[in-house]
């Protein structure tokens, strides 16, 4: 078991070495041709997209791996009763947005603009999800191998698109470039489940019973889903109406468009973007670690599920350290070499030093699930998204630009992280 964990740690981190340099390398092209107006627009849409994308796959990687992992229903019917719920809550959903686009991009976003980038990102949403219900199979095997591979083409596929593609979109506006660019992400899509298909397993017997889903596995798959997708949802709308409070607060403030418009995407885009580079070395431990917990748990192997927990926490906060550290010594080159400015250099300053902390939220929230105890985390998420929206509002009054934003995030890193580590100590001191 032990090997088995450490081997898909392996597996995630290089997969996911290799997929974040691609993705670098992207983001220094596409910044680059779509310029900082093309950088600023895409940042505004990202929260409203980030919260579509939630609730589109409605948790279903988590909730399968967890399912598949338990091995108490056959795998082939919890993929098939989670097709099923992702359908209708896809239909549902764009019809939803192609209604209220306009209103969102003219009367919250109070920019036009975005009214195409909403609805190009509601195009992509079927594509994002089914991809999601496949990766959650592979994660419960723990068969990291196909989900490494499918990551790189898909970075691969964008990549080629970008290069070859988005200068012509350049040449009619920079709106129908960034529109391109959220289009792209279906293609990529495309080839990512391509890839997952050559390794689903040729010999399983399947049966028309196994293909048809039942009440009772839907339920099964909503009782881990819906707890754990309400926290998500939680925390991408706070994430929502980030933009939304702080365009509305600084324009009344005195703050003009053009500058909300380019500090934010500089926050986004270049000091948050950043600061997260590393993060895939802690998401790759906290995806191989769900379903070792969720294992142990099961068994009541509290030995084995604690020194889990502890080899994640222990080298998540080392790389945190090591990587905060490097990157707030040096911002300015960093900066410099990978999107050829130094835009949102005073942020990093500010939030690099508590960035050590944000690299273990996501061992702690893995823990939590894999311990039954989604709602608890949807409960801290929620506090977390008013705690920071509720500082964002009073701050931005302040006439400081964007550093209520930043002072708003690191009260919400602290009380998180603070306070989902005491509900897991507590807990795993009674399991004793």
């Amino acid at each position: 078991m032990k090997n088995k964990f450490l081997s898909s740690t392996l597996i995630l981190i290089l997969g996911g070495f290799v997929t974040r340099i691609l993705g670098f390398i992207i983001k220094i092209i596409y910044t680059r041709i779509i310029l900082e107006e093309g950088v600023g627009l895409h940042s505004l849409v990202m929260p409203t997209y980030s919260l579509l994308i939630t609730i589109a796959t409605l948790a279903m990687p988590l909730a399968i791996s967890k399912l598949v992992a338990e091995e108490k229903t056959r795998s082939i019917k919890i993929i098939c009763s989670s097709v099923l719920i992702i359908i209708v809550v896809n239909i549902l959903l764009m019809a939803t947005m192609f209604f209220s686009s306009k209103f969102i991009a003219f009367h919250l976003l109070k920019n036009e603009s975005t009214y195409l980038l909403l609805l190009a990102c509601t195009v992509t949403l079927p594509f994002v999800s089914l991809s999601s219900i496949v990766k959650g199979y592979f994660f419960g095997k723990q068969q990291m191998l196909p989900y490494a591979l499918s990551n790189s083409l898909e970075q691969v596929v964008r990549l080629i698109l970008i290069v070859f593609f988005l200068p012509y979109f350049v040449k009619i506006s920079i709106l129908a470039a960034v529109v391109a660019l959220i289009l792209f992400n279906i293609i990529s899509e495309i080839f990512s489940v391509i890839v997952f298909l050559f390794f689903i397993p040729k010999k399983a017997i399947i049966t028309k019973k196994d293909l048809k889903p039942t009440i009772y596995t839907i339920k099964e798959v909503l009782n881990v889903s819906l707890p754990t997708v309400s926290s998500r949802f939680i925390g991408n709308i706070g994430f929502f109406f980030e933009p939304i409070i702080l365009t509305n607060i600084l324009l009344f403030v005195g703050y003009s468009s053009d500058f909300i418009l380019m500090e934010y995407g500089a926050y986004n885009a270049y000091s948050i973007a950043l600061l997260t580079m590393p993060s895939f070395f802690v998401a790759a431990i906290s995806n191989a670690l769900m379903p070792e917990i969720s294992k142990f748990y099961q068994k009541r192997n509290i030995v084995m599920l604690k020194r889990r927990f502890h080899q994640a926490m222990r080298i998540s906060f080392f790389l945190g350290f090591v990587f905060s550290i490097f990157i707030l010594i040096f911002k300015e080159p960093l900066l410099w070499i990978l999107y050829h400015t130094t835009s949102g250099i005073d942020y990093i300053t500010v939030l690099a030093p508590f960035f050590v902390l944000f690299y273990l939220e996501s061992p702690l929230i893995s823990t939590l699930q894999g311990l039954g105890l989604a709602k608890f985390t949807m409960k801290i998420t929620f506090m977390g998204v008013l705690l920071k929206n509720v500082i964002l509002a009073i701050f931005s009054f302040f006439r400081i630009g964007i550093y209520g934003l930043i002072i708003s995030e690191i009260v919400n890193i602290i009380f998180v992280v603070g306070t989902n580590l005491y509900k897991i100590k507590k807990v795993t001191a009674n399991l004793s």
